[in-house]
């Protein structure tokens, strides 16, 4: 009988495994949580250089976005008010990345959602491509803790999985 339970719950365990493996790859990405995070450089909206392994001690949040997105749209006021402005003053870093935009429409974009996190210049999809398959959508945000490993990730905007990213991004603050 021990036998059969300790069968069946090893059964039950490697199911869970491969149901939270098989969300994340049904959702694009390329990289799971766990993995270090892909470093790249690129130039933001007010024309300084970001390069991610600076950052390197700080938590990270990637929101991957563009201006065409109505559900990017939709979320941005939210990470504005509930987590841009909460924690900019802590060791937190927060960069949106435009999918193939030119400086333009990241401009407008910002004017349009009254965001004030800054926007990151992502030609060709160049860094989106390190993180999720090219032909995924976008609408999708990275936490990174501060080794630099993927802590958190989401997919479209669902409250409950905002929620949850906000929670992640303050207890690692407070590591």
């Amino acid at each position: 009988m021990k036998n059969k339970i300790t069968t069946l719950l090893l059964i039950h365990m490697i199911f869970v495994v491969s149901c939270v493996t098989k969300k994340e790859d049904d959702r694009g990405y390329i990289v799971k949580v766990g993995d270090k995070a892909p470093d790249y450089t690129t130039v933001l909206d007010n024309g300084d250089t970001f390069r991610l392994s600076d950052h390197k001690g700080k938590v990270v949040m990637l929101q991957f976005t563009a201006s065409w997105c109505g559900v990017c749209r939709k979320e941005m006021p939210f990470i504005e008010s509930e987590i841009w402005q909460v924690h900019r003053n802590k060791d937190f870093v927060l960069v949106g990345i435009d999918r193939d935009e030119p400086l333009e429409k990241l401009n407008d974009l910002s004017t349009a959602t009254g965001i004030t996190y800054p926007l990151a210049l992502d030609p060709e999809a160049a860094i989106f491509g390190l993180y999720a398959l090219k032909k995924a959508g976008v609408t999708r945000n990275v936490i990174i803790d501060r080794d630099g490993s993927i802590a958190y990730m989401t997919r479209l905007f669902n409250q409950e999985e905002f929620d949850a990213m906000k929670l992640k991004i303050e207890d690692l603050l407070n590591k």
